[in-house]
């Protein structure tokens, strides 16, 4: 039995390439060898390579998710086990650019064949090998120094065997400079599985869903903003921001005020009593380099407001009265990396996408519909665990992350969003799709892919696709944040929310703002706002590029900051109401993503190790 990996054109046209000069290279007189060769030139593919009994090209075919890693380099040797018993080890690097994720297959004549996915615990800086010599084990090269790690010999003292068995999503290996990353069951919330029962048991379960969300939850979030924020007026205020990002463009009239964030769970450098003066960046207690904001859409400078009409809708005095909640982390200081749920996004074929764009001979639009034999934890790698600073919820799953209308839904089978993780490719990025990814030497950068972007995916080590774009581009000489073209359109840009485009709910996105060479992530909670409102938002912030996330409640719109006070982790969530979407293990908050696997995606960021 063979490792789950099929080669890629290249590789067998080498292979074809090799053979043809390894028959020309027969010792034969002149001419004698000329019928032969051209024979054998014509029968060598089929001892060279197995013939596939499907005949459809790979793009168009089933695949496995290795057979979507183009850059995978793989290894083999003969190998020992109990017994003596011989058997072949087979190493897949995934995505050498990145140098993170192998599969390790371990096969024996008679036995089922295994497959172990391995997290290099130092991507940047060691390397795994296997090697002739070493028939139960790897090699690990770092930097100048070179270690032998024993894993399926009798002698191995932290073996295979045992990290898969110890119940843990990551099983350390060889000191822990590996890990094993095992299967765990994420966290599912009550409402999510109520959810998912409806939409994948109950015929019309859709409906079900959508009418408790447009006539319940909506309700409950609209009341929510409605409420009006407590604020007082105070001459002469100084609107300067306590350092940070840009602080909002805000009408002068209505800049004069203080306003107390009443639901805000992170806590603030200066507590002030007077509370917060909107648009405007405080720092978080605690947290260096992160910040929070406050604002009205309402509040937001004329000339922003009355941009762009063509494009932007107007806002409604419920959205427009809003309290917006921000919180902006300095690039500079900290790495965005992104992790896939052990359940969402899935991989198959969206149900939102038009029947004719779903080609019924494929399980997914890229030909797959599971991650095996790589394997979801859902969880923070013990690798970054102790510098993470803050998580918060990625984007849609699968089931509303492609396109029913528009231009997108004719493309591209329906133009599913996709998603990067440890540069290991789980679903294609597709083009004209809002896209945050995060480069192999920790830059982030958010735009609308394009065909032309895929050369850049050697460097891509992560990144997640969420619609279109809210905010496209920045006008440089105008000094304004340029608003997407699908920003007013429900169906074309695929907000979700009602079909008789009620577009208003609850909903979190994301931007980032440069300014003289400082750049910061902005992300943006809304208790009840259109994509529009988003936009406005997002202008008043001067970003260059902004996206929704997700949306329609607490737990879809998580935000929180690790607060480190001594061996005490203190969590804030970005709002109050966010903390009931964390575990508590024997009276302990167990924080998600961090603390506790969640079947949901999330991004995290990680504070810079000091140069």
């Amino acid at each position: 039995m063979s490792c789950p990996l099929r080669e890629n054109a290249t590789v067998i046209a080498r292979r074809y390439l090799s053979g043809l000069s390894r028959l020309r290279s027969l010792s034969c007189g002149r001419g004698s060898c000329l019928a032969p060769f051209l024979l054998l030139s014509l029968l060598y593919p089929l001892f060279a390579f197995p013939v596939s009994a499907d005949e459809r090209p790979m793009a168009v075919r089933p695949k496995t998710i290795v057979d979507l890693q183009l850059f995978r380099q793989t290894s083999s040797v003969s190998t020992e086990t109990a017994g003596n018993a011989r058997g072949q080890a087979t190493l897949i690097n995934l995505n050498p650019h990145v140098n993170a994720w192998y599969l390790l297959c371990l096969a024996k004549p008679g036995s089922a064949l295994k497959v172990y996915h391995l997290e290099n615990g130092e991507s940047q800086s060691q390397w795994l090998n296997l090697e002739s010599g070493a028939p139960t084990g790897i090699y690990i090269t770092y930097e100048k120094s070179r270690s032998f790690c024993d894993l399926w010999g009798l002698a191995a003292i932290n073996s295979l065997g045992q990290a898969g068995q110890r119940g843990l999503a990551y099983g350390p290996l060889c000191g822990g400079k590996l890990y094993l990353r095992n299967p765990v069951k994420g966290q599912q919330r009550a409402l999510e599985q109520v959810t998912e029962f409806l939409r994948e048991k109950v015929p019309g379960g859709e409906e079900i869903i959508t009418s408790v969300r447009d006539y319940f939850f909506n309700y409950l979030y609209e009341k929510k903003a409605e409420e009006k924020p407590k604020e007082e007026t105070v001459a002469n205020l100084a609107r300067g921001s306590a350092g940070g990002p840009v602080p909002a463009l805000l009408d002068t009239k209505e800049a004069r005020r203080l306003v107390q964030p009443t639901d805000l769970g992170i806590e603030l450098l200066e507590k002030g009593s007077g509370g917060v003066t909107p648009g405007t960046w405080r720092a978080v207690k605690d947290s260096p380099d992160i910040y929070v904001s406050v604002v009205a859409p309402k509040w937001i400078a004329p000339e922003l407001m009355n941009s762009y009409r063509n494009v932007v809708r107007g806002l409604d005095s419920v959205e427009a009265g809003g309290l917006v909640y921000l919180v902006a982390f300095d690039l500079e200081r900290f790495d965005l990396k992104f992790a896939l749920g052990t359940l969402h996004p899935q991989l198959g074929w969206s149900a939102h996408i038009l029947p004719r764009m779903r080609d019924q001979s494929l399980p997914g639009p890229d030909g797959i519909d599971s991650a095996a034999p790589l394997v979801r934890t859902g969880l923070i790698s013990p690798v970054d665990a102790a510098r993470t600073v803050a998580t918060f919820t990625g984007g849609f799953k699968r089931y509303h992350g492609a396109f029913k209308y528009g231009p997108l839904s004719l493309v591209n089978r329906g133009s599913h969003y996709g998603f990067i993780e440890n540069g290991v490719v789980f679903s294609k990025l597709q083009p004209g799709l809002a896209t945050l990814f995060a480069l192999n030497d920790g830059r982030v950068e958010m735009k609308a892919w394009s065909e032309e972007d895929n050369r850049r995916l050697p460097e891509v080590r992560y990144a997640r696709q969420n619609g279109v774009s809210l905010i496209a581009d920045f006008d440089p000489v105008a000094r304004l944040s340029v608003p997407g073209p699908l920003v007013g359109q429900w169906g074309p840009g695929n907000w979700s929310g009602s079909e008789k485009n009620e577009l208003r709910a609850m909903r979190a996105g994301v931007g980032i703002q440069e300014f003289a060479g400082k750049r910061y992530l902005i992300y943006a909670f809304f208790w009840s706002a259109t994509p529009s409102a988003m936009a406005r938002v997002f202008q008043a912030y001067q970003v260059r590029h902004a996206m929704l996330l997700d949306m329609n409640a607490l737990v879809h719109t998580y935000l929180a900051v690790y607060q480190k006070q001594g061996a005490h982790l203190n969590v804030g969530h970005l709002i109050k109401g966010m903390r009931e979407a964390d575990m508590t293990v024997k009276g302990r908050l167990a924080p998600r993503f961090l603390a506790s696997a969640d079947n949901r995606d999330f991004f995290y960021l990680t504070r810079k190790e000091a140069p």
